[in-house]
């Protein structure tokens, strides 16, 4: 019988996906997703080859959970941060610096190549999760047009643009904030 590590099944559990997470981010930076095999993760894992299926049917199942994992921990993150304003303008600040910040913390950028090798299901279970950053960012932005802090014609034009601002980390955040807050008729 396979030794239980933590306290209880559950947290067991959790100790698994976590290092089997650690495992898919470093071999990553060895090698690319489509040379990775589950044999590899288990290794690297350091878990025998057949039980990493107990927790994960195929790689792909690790990496929806892994982007989900990751996107929960940013999006519970952020919130907190968030909570710290009810002013709109403030709240759309900490989520530019937030954002600019925890993507060096956060794997969630895992390119539109890597995406590209996935199944359909498994793009689209991601794809939900990335609706949920994009919500918090829908609702400050209708709260700042509703004070009258933000002139938006085009909601869904302007969310794409933010996020796109928010993709360059060679530029200074305070840059890329005010830029964003310029666009939105904040003076």
């Amino acid at each position: 019988m396979p030794k239980i590590t933590g306290n209880s099944l559950d947290e067991h559990r959790e100790l698994i996906r976590q290092s089997v997470f650690e495992a898919l981010t470093a071999l990553l930076e060895e090698k690319s997703f489509d040379a990775i095999t589950m044999a590899q993760l288990a290794a690297k894992a350091g878990m025998g080859r057949t039980a990493i299926y107990h927790h994960f049917p195929d790689k792909e199942a690790v990496v929806v959970a892994f982007a989900s994992h990751e996107t929960d921990q940013y999006l519970d993150r952020l919130r907190e941060v968030l909570a710290t304003s009810d002013s709109p303008i403030d709240r759309l600040r900490i989520y530019v610096d937030y954002h600019l910040v925890a993507g060096e913390q956060f794997h969630m950028g895992l390119g539109m190549q890597f995406y590209g090798m996935l199944s359909e299901d498994s793009r689209m279970a991601i794809r939900e999760h990335v609706l949920d950053v994009e919500r918090v960012l829908r609702e400050l932005l209708e709260a700042g047009m509703q004070s009258g802090d933000f002139v938006v014609d085009d909601l869904s034009a302007t969310m794409s643009l933010i996020h796109a601002c928010l993709s360059p980390r060679h530029l200074d955040p305070k840059v890329i904030e005010a830029f964003v807050l310029r666009a939105l008729g904040v003076r």
